[in-house]
């Protein structure tokens, strides 16, 4: 029988282990080639049938032993150009590559920024990256946030990666520079989805998606803190908005940090300082991943960006100084 060669077909029955579980969640774990969002379109476009009856509601619950077929057309993979631009690799073997992306460079193409973008330059450097999705890049940062990036260069060291994501044993971890004084770490449990009238933003709503970040002090300043957060999940803006859900909004984030508050007295060098921070003062300084093809645990570190670094020297310095004229 002639198979056509843009259509996916798959076949399975579901466990008795995901009894109770959701439809898309359920296909999302057994399916860890594909994102629950495009197994969402599948159900909804009547492109998976459970036990020969056609489902439509990625909601429904799964009783467990019912057999799947999905037969559903192949995305098209948009075309983008290759661009010669600098990258900052930290690392690279044939299989995985790390990138130590710089603030104010978009990751993906999107409407506004339809090239010149981590991606553009990705198949430059590797051309063979167009046949994988989203050219390897197993998850992102915000334009305005820096630091590292892992990027998959072969199908199995995607599979290997995006499933590592899933079961969230990547470890990410970021300096942030918060607006206020955090007396302790903690942890936000928060569930976190788009908002409900502002919908360019995310936001903690009750109809949101499972969302996790730890964060501990690392220094203290006069109206800011310094942080070490590690994410536990990865959502959009994760950490932007749970430290502001807290009361502690990244310093200098033009959507969640609200109106600049300068330090009481503050010299103009520092009010110069802050004035002109124009971005999220957050930074993927750590990653930690095991290595789809030798299993070893590797370890990265990017250094703190300048603007960062003098951003904490300016807040230290107007610290110190507070304290010795007293």
């Amino acid at each position: 029988m002639y198979k056509s060669p843009d259509l996916i077909r798959l076949k399975l029955t579901l466990p008795e282990t995901l009894k109770g579980s959701r439809l898309d969640l359920a296909l999302a774990t057994l399916l860890p080639d594909h994102s629950r969002m495009t197994i969402q379109r599948w159900i909804r476009e009547q492109h998976v049938s459970i036990n020969g009856q056609k489902s439509t509601t990625p909601r429904d619950k799964v009783k467990g032993l019912e057999e799947v077929i999905i037969c559903a057309p192949k995305a098209i993979q948009p075309a983008y150009e290759a661009e010669d631009m600098n990258l900052d690799i930290v690392f690279e073997d044939e299989t995985l590559l790390i990138i130590n992306k710089p603030a104010g460079l978009v990751v993906h193409p999107a409407p506004g920024h339809p090239g010149s973008t981590l991606l553009n330059a990705l198949l430059h450097h590797a051309p063979a990256l167009a046949d994988l999705p989203r050219a390897g890049i197993v998850h992102r940062l915000d334009r305005e946030t820096s630091g590292l990036l892992v990027i998959a260069k072969t199908q199995p060291a995607l599979h290997s990666l995006t499933k590592q994501l899933r079961a969230r044993t990547i470890k990410r971890i970021y300096d942030a520079v918060v607006s206020g004084t955090v007396i302790s770490g903690g942890t936000v449990d928060a569930p976190i989805g788009r908002h409900p009238v502002q919908r360019k933003r995310m936001a903690v709503t009750e109809e949101g998606r499972p969302s996790v970040t730890h964060y501990r002090v690392s220094e203290r300043f006069r109206q800011h803190t310094r942080l070490v957060v590690q994410l536990e999940t990865g959502r959009t803006h994760q950490i932007r908005v749970h430290m502001a859900h807290v009361g502690f909004p990244l310093f200098g984030d033009p959507v969640y940090g609200g109106r600049l508050q300068l330090p009481k007295k503050a010299g103009p060098e520092l009010i110069l300082l802050l004035r002109g921070f124009r971005r999220q003062a957050l930074h993927a300084k750590k990653l930690g991943l095991i290595h789809p093809i030798t299993g070893k645990s590797l370890e990265f570190e990017a250094p703190l960006p300048e603007d960062l670094q003098t951003l904490i020297q300016g807040l230290r310095n107007d610290t110190k100084e507070t304290k010795e004229a007293k």
